[in-house]
């Protein structure tokens, strides 16, 4: 769909009433009408040609002159549509350049998921270890979480993450089979960049928003000793679900933190 439906009764607003216009006798009453502002209509739009790949990860949109144009939409309605997008980092704009469809490729890009931070020192990207890479059936609670049914298929990833070769993550990810099929061990030890822009690359799935969950517990004898540390080291355990476009989710992950020389860190706004 390429333009906003025209709304006889308003210029500015789009209301769907979801029935005929009068009740007829014996009939049920009509649903409540709904309202949806022009500018959400539009967001919409440009998210559904972003779903569908017509403008790429990385690529330039078209700018807010011809969005207008083919919406059939003022400029500054298709500008308060972008904004939204940059806010929810699925566009970034680019002064001077224009805007561009958001890429897990970006540096930017690579900390928004990564809130590990050092204590000391800039923000880098950890090395990581690949323990285990294998095609299993999704366990009842893995299979809840990411909406799929138990015992489908899903490739389960665990690994350890180092900073200056000093392990201070162990991760388990659980990947719904069909979104990922194909991926292999040897593919992720391949490829150098974020784990993230592997899956926008290669099987076409960007991250969009997740869930995450945060707890203190104490290491376990087998994670103590894939971190160097003591038995009972204080640690902290996440369990995150990743959501693409449409809300599906399509990553499990949790993780065990060494705060030695991290902390965890975000910003409330």
């Amino acid at each position: 769909m390429n333009s906003v439906p025209p709304n006889p009764n308003s210029n500015s607003t789009a209301v769907s009433t979801g029935g005929a216009a009068g009740p007829s006798a014996g009939s049920a009453a009509a649903p409540s009408p709904t309202f949806s502002p022009l500018y959400q209509q539009i967001k919409a739009l440009i998210t559904q040609s972003l779903q569908s790949g017509e403008w790429k990860p990385g690529e330039l949109i078209p700018s807010e002159v011809e969005l207008a144009n083919r919406f059939k939409v003022s400029q500054g309605t298709v500008r308060k549509a972008i904004d939204e997008l940059a806010a929810e980092n699925l566009v970034m704009r680019k002064q001077g350049k224009g805007t561009f469809v958001s890429t897990h490729h970006e540096a930017r890009a690579h900390f928004r998921f990564l809130r590990l931070m050092p204590d000391e020192g800039v923000p880098h990207y950890p090395e990581s270890k690949f323990i285990e890479v294998k095609r299993m059936r999704a366990p009842a609670d893995v299979a809840r979480l990411l909406d799929l049914k138990s015992g489908d298929a899903v490739i389960f990833i665990k690994r350890v993450q180092s900073f200056d070769s000093l392990p201070t993550i162990v991760e388990e990810l659980w990947l719904p089979g069909m979104t990922f099929k194909g991926l292999t061990a040897e593919r992720l030890v391949e490829y150098k960049g974020p784990m993230y822009g592997l899956f926008e690359s290669e099987f076409g799935t960007r991250m969009i928003r997740a869930t995450e969950k945060i707890r203190a517990v104490c290491a376990g004898a087998e994670d103590a000793q894939l971190l160097h540390i003591p038995v009972n080291t204080p640690l902290l355990a996440s369990e995150r679900v990743s959501f693409t476009y449409g809300d599906k989710a399509v990553e499990l992950r949790r993780g065990l933190y060494s705060t030695e020389r991290h902390h965890y860190h975000n910003e409330l706004n």
